[in-house]
């Protein structure tokens, strides 16, 4: 009997992916603006409106509202260069240079972003025409149009929160060091080749590919979240997030550095195991508190229920007592070892220093003062950027951000 679920379940994955959802507001949009433009130009078919409305329509409010002020600011930058030149010297092939790079030197200076190349392409295309000023003026017109019916339509139909891909791919990072983690702990012990150590060290690396996917992933969560109406706690699901895939980097970089430790210390003992059996199994331990302490840190950033973020921070808390224990007694065993035979010391001396550093990013009380630093710290430049929007805010709200700072002291 066919399986139907894969069907199934891949539609339901592609309904929620951005490109999709993407897809669908775009069209509906477009077509929307093109409706209004008939009604409201002079031309026979308005395209740039529907062009306009699908370049500014994007998967999050704020992407939208920005991109239409870059866009509008870019075709009206183009029309006023075309109608210029126009009444100057007309159209020539001195003439059609002279608007190009006046087009993309004024491009920058108003700011059009990614959109400078449009007003060189909007004084081209109005500049080709025979009624310069009408055609211009239509020009802006259908713009506007699609400018505005797209960010209505975002306004009225708010995109979506892409928290929840954010979180789960941060999760799916986390997996990935925990695996290694549990790899790495079970390559101490006995003889390790210096190929496996290597292997390990080259999947360390390709974290960085995880790493930068999951950065684009939370940036257009963090958009998201931006003058969306449907949260009201954006900049603290921003921080938390944002927080945590920061220490989750430094994880990253340090277990590389481990990798590459344990691979140098594997070139040098070839024939032998890396560890006496007594520091190996102490090294094991350390490793397989790391790892799920790692997946711990994950769910406790990403977690919507308090129920759950208790349970996850109980863990953690658990893995890194039982991890601190396991690697002082490593750390023992390890300084017994070195005063007998003090081959490699300096290795042995860098691995636990960089054990101790996973463990002091993934601590609860420093993870609690950095998020309560970082709010303070947005707070402040809110204020200082929008002083009289504050003032507005702390009368609606109270007393501003303080009882979120509370909040996470109190679940220590």
């Amino acid at each position: 009997m066919p399986d139907i679920t894969d069907p199934l379940t891949t539609l339901v994955r592609r309904h929620r992916e951005p490109a999709f959802v993407q897809a669908v507001r775009s069209t509906l949009a477009a077509v929307i603006s093109y409706v209004v433009a008939l009604q409201l130009s002079n031309e026979p078919a308005p395209l740039t409106a529907p062009l306009t409305a699908l370049l500014v329509v994007q998967v999050t409010l704020y992407s939208t509202l920005t991109t239409s002020i870059r866009r509008v600011n870019s075709v009206v930058a183009g029309v006023l260069i075309a109608i210029g030149f126009s009444v100057m010297v007309g159209l020539t092939w001195w003439s059609l240079g002279l608007i190009i790079l006046a087009s993309l030197v004024i491009g920058r200076f108003v700011r059009a972003g990614e959109f400078v190349p449009e007003v060189a392409i909007s004084a081209m295309l109005v500049l080709g025409v025979t009624r310069v000023a009408e055609t211009a003026w239509d020009r802006v017109l259908e713009t506007l149009i699609g400018a505005v019916v797209g960010l209505l339509f975002d306004v009225l139909f708010v995109p979506p929160v892409w928290v929840q891909p954010a979180s789960e791919a941060i999760e799916h990072l986390s997996r990935r060091m925990g695996q290694l983690l549990q790899r790495v702990g079970d390559e101490v012990c006995g003889h390790t080749p210096v190929e496996e150590a290597a292997a390990r060290l080259h999947e360390a690396r390709r974290l960085d590919h995880d790493i930068v996917q999951v950065d684009a992933s939370l940036r257009q969560a963090e958009d998201s979240l931006r003058f969306n109406p449907r949260v009201k706690e954006g900049l603290l699901f921003r921080v938390v997030l944002r927080t945590g895939l920061d220490a989750l980097e430094i994880a990253a970089v340090v277990l590389r550095v481990i990798c590459r430790t344990l691979t140098d210390l594997a070139k040098e003992r070839r024939d032998e195991h890396l560890f006496p059996d007594d520091v190996a199994e102490a090294l094991e331990d350390v490793f397989r508190h790391l790892a799920r302490a790692v997946e711990s840190f994950a769910v406790l950033i990403t977690t919507q229920v308090s129920a759950n973020a208790e349970e996850a921070e109980d863990r953690l808390v658990r893995e890194l007592a039982a991890g601190r224990a396991s690697r002082d007694r490593a750390a023992h065993l390890l300084l017994e070892s070195v005063q007998r035979h003090p081959r490699q010391w300096q290795l042995h001396g860098a691995l636990l220093a960089e054990m101790d550093r996973i463990l002091d990013e993934l601590d609860v009380e420093k993870r609690t003062e950095r998020l309560a630093e970082e709010l303070d710290r947005s707070a402040r430049e809110q204020r200082d950027r929008h002083p009289v929007l504050h003032k507005v805010q702390r009368r609606l709200r109270g007393s501003g951000y303080g009882w979120r700072r509370s909040w996470f002291r109190n679940r220590d």
